[in-house]
């Protein structure tokens, strides 16, 4: 084989697919995004037409996954030390730096105006305001300077619930923000169960996790401490207009499980071995994904049962 062929084959191997692009957009975070901005639409006492509702949720995903692309784009240094993302599409060259910072303004500007354009103005805002909170408040603020990066930097994604229901409705209302605060209580738990099995990339990366910072005894019992916090939020938002029995049952069972599960991380001997702990630390991380996804599922079941004088307490 000449050398001409073997550089055209090896350019051919390096060249960025489609999927690598898509990539960018973070798809399990914007799986989240488009799940709990769709229940915030679709919980708003405001009926939507499908057309409109459809493209509400389109704009959302894509400016979700614009923020991905910037925060990729900006993170790219951590990226390629931490096992967990050295395999993404920066940091293993497939794509160019350049070509994602390009792709998140474009796709930002576009899901913003687009936004605008088929609801109102007020949910245009409010996604550029949550793309600019992830973007610059987080990825290039807290995420290096605080281990209070992920308490601070979780409203971005609590955010998406609250801009479905502006869509529908054009205006705020204490529901969409019981769906928010919901979110914002549940991801420091989420994201710290995570960071005890995956310590390793934090300390390599130098981000200043609380793993890192305060060490693990003191992650263990800040998982215990949020997961009460987020239990009696959870509980109470049953007895909101959101909520009903539904809701109410499957609150309870998912919080008796979830604060079970911190109980277990807080009393954790630092000494047992690490397979024991890994374990322990990664079924909660799974628990905490069934968790979120199953309170907003209930909320959206209520939602649609109202209709039919099934949903709610009355």
């Amino acid at each position: 084989m000449s050398d001409a062929s073997i550089n055209a084959s090896t350019i051919r191997e390096d060249e960025a697919s489609f999927g690598d692009y898509f990539a960018l957009l973070k798809p399990r975070v914007m799986s989240l995004v488009v799940f709990t901005a769709l229940v915030g639409l679709l919980a708003a006492p405001v009926p939507v037409h499908p057309v409109i509702g459809f493209c509400a949720i389109l704009f959302i995903a894509i400016g979700g996954g614009a923020s991905g692309a910037l925060n990729m784009w900006w993170d790219a240094d951590i990226d390629r030390v931490m096992k967990r993302t050295k395999g993404r599409p920066i940091p293993s060259g497939k794509v160019e730096p350049g070509e994602a910072m390009a792709l998140g303004l474009a796709l930002s500007a576009m899901s913003v105006t687009m936004l605008a354009l088929a609801t109102n103005i007020f949910a245009g805002a409010f996604l550029a305001f949550t793309i600019f909170f992830y973007v610059v408040v987080y990825t290039m603020w807290l995420k290096r300077s605080t281990p209070q990066n992920i308490v601070i930097g979780g409203a971005a994604g609590a955010f998406p619930p609250v801009i479905g229901w502006i869509a529908a409705t054009g205006s705020m209302s204490v529901e969409p923000w019981l769906m928010f605060a919901l979110t914002f209580m549940w991801t420091p738990p989420h994201f710290w169960a995570l960071a005890l099995f995956m310590r390793s990339d934090y300390d390599d990366a130098g981000v200043p996790m609380l793993t890192v910072t305060h060490g693990r005894p003191a992650t263990r019992k800040h998982i215990l401490f949020y997961t009460a916090m987020l239990a009696l939020l959870a509980v109470g938002t049953a007895f909101s207009d959101i909520g009903g029995p539904v809701y109410l049952v499957v609150a309870m069972v998912l919080n008796a499980l979830f604060l079970h599960g911190a109980w277990k991380i807080s009393r954790r001997d630092e000494e047992a071995s690490e397979a024991d702990n890994f374990k322990v630390e990664r079924g909660f991380f799974k628990l905490s994904l069934l968790y979120l996804f199953l309170h907003f599922g209930a909320i959206l079941a209520e939602a649609l049962l109202k209709p039919y004088g099934l949903g709610g307490w009355g």
